[in-house]
């Protein structure tokens, strides 16, 4: 577990939960402060406000609602997480709408996962410590929905500054696998490695590619031009 240790001596990993509606804020609350290893530390009611919190309390984890005032889930993500300042911190989607333009602009402004509001609360519970250890709440069935919405935009793709010259063959294949919505397990499957070399190749790629998590790998894939076609389901 990665929480920042808490203001009563416990490791626990802190929550700012950012909703416009006041019952369902105080029902996220309520789950999360019952739950052992969690610790809201703020409720937003705006974008704006979860930005603030964000930047006061550098919170571990922020679920964070899509439409929101002044401010929507989307850009205060992107404020977030493009932030020196709270760069540590990780965003949860959170969402009524199961839309895939929210998954893009989500991800694309740096969000670690994306959860509807009708999980089930022992799946939020876990999807928190899974975004808070670093990893990408991002299943492959989301990656695949992801991965049409790239293809169906008409405008060219945009290049990042961040190039692929420093990743090797190997580490491309790797990072093809990744954008097509496969496991680490499916990967070391089609590559035939072990499943240790694979996550040894999906950390350097973390590193070379300056990426968050897996989920930005998968931004960086499409948005680099490496992958340009959705694979054949």
């Amino acid at each position: 577990m990665n929480g920042t240790m808490g203001r009563e001596g416990c490791d626990d990993i802190r929550v700012l939960v950012a909703d416009d509606q006041a019952l369902l804020r105080g029902s996220f609350r309520v789950l999360v402060e019952t739950a052992p290893g969690l610790t809201v530390v703020g409720e937003a009611g705006t974008g704006a406000e979860a930005v603030d919190l964000a930047r006061r309390e550098c919170p571990d984890v922020v679920l964070m609602d899509v439409r929101m005032p002044e401010m929507d889930g989307i850009e205060a993500t992107r404020r977030i997480c493009g932030s020196a300042e709270t760069a540590g911190v990780r965003v949860l989607i959170l969402t009524t709408f199961d839309l895939d333009a929210y998954i893009y602009a989500a991800l694309r402004a740096g969000a670690s996962g994306f959860l509807l509001k009708d999980t089930r609360p022992a799946e939020l519970l876990a999807a928190i410590h899974v975004v808070a250890s670093g990893e990408a709440l991002l299943a492959p069935t989301v990656t695949r929905r992801l991965i049409a919405e790239f293809t169906r935009r008409p405008e060219p793709v945009q290049r990042l500054p961040r190039e692929l010259d420093g990743v090797t063959e190997r580490e491309r294949e790797v990072l093809t696998h990744i954008a097509r919505g496969l496991s680490n397990s499916e990967i070391a499957e089609h590559l035939h490695l072990s499943l240790a070399t694979v996550k040894s190749h999906v950390g350097r790629l973390l590193a070379k590619l300056h990426a968050r998590d897996r989920a930005q790998l998968v931004v960086v894939a499409y948005d680099s031009g490496l992958v340009s076609a959705p694979p054949r389901l």
